[in-house]
């Protein structure tokens, strides 16, 4: 119970924030990076090695599906995942359906392999919720910018908040030892969309030194909560 108001809550801390600062573009980018550089290091420091430890040889498949699955939802999304919002153009068609399809099935399928987690504050959580506050400013963002906080707002918000503790509840109804290729699959998910949040061109292709300090310091964070846990 702890797990799923910790995911509804993530998710309504980035919306009003994005309500109330989604017009600084330079903060929603500075988030975004900051989540990427914690993400990609939970991936690699926590999801992998337990990934290749218990699902055998053949499990880079499900990492590379979970890849293939995030490119797929980028077409519904149009990126909306990491940050690339068009407010003026016809892209704003996109958010009653495929938007919020598209991000519920992402939130989604990263809640299945929390039914199984033993700890209230693992690792894999923390990766989730530090991922949920960037992606639900921007959301909050463009629903301020369209002046879209109605009756309209709170459903779509509602949709994305419940995703991953639906996902986590209908994980309950598979069997344990499955985790571990869902976990593969968000993995993949994840190190996609923190790798082009991080690796994304620099204008004119100068060194971004902003980008790298915010990089190092959500790895840090990250580190830090790694040794914290092992300890």
């Amino acid at each position: 119970m702890i797990i799923i108001l910790l995911l509804i809550l993530s998710v309504l801390i980035g919306v009003f924030l994005g309500k109330y600062f989604g017009s600084k573009q330079q903060f929603a980018k500075n988030l975004l990076i900051l989540s990427a550089g914690f993400l990609i290091t939970i991936c690699l420091n926590e999801v992998f090695p337990e990934v290749y430890e218990f699902g055998g040889h053949q499990i880079g498949i499900f990492v590379i599906l979970g890849v293939l699955i995030q490119m797929l939802l980028e077409n519904l999304t149009k990126g909306f995942e990491h940050g690339h919002v068009h407010h003026h153009s016809e892209d704003h068609a996109i958010l009653p359906v495929a938007l919020i399809a598209g991000l519920f099935v992402h939130a989604f399928i990263e809640g299945i392999p929390l039914s199984h987690e033993k700890e209230t504050f693992s690792p894999y959580l923390l990766g989730i919720l530090f991922h949920n506050i960037p992606i639900s400013f921007v959301l909050g963002s463009f629903l301020a910018h369209s002046k879209n906080f109605s009756t309209k707002f709170w459903v779509i918000v509602s949709v994305f908040a419940l995703a991953s503790p639906l996902g986590m509840l209908l994980g309950r109804y598979f069997d344990e030892n499955l985790k571990v290729y869902f976990l593969a699959v968000v993995g993949g998910i994840f190190l996609h969309i923190s790798s082009v949040i991080i690796f994304e061109s620099n204008k004119n292709h100068k060194m971004d030194w902003q980008k790298i300090v915010l990089v190092i310091v959500g790895i840090s964070l990250a580190l830090a909560g790694h040794l914290f846990h092992h300890h």
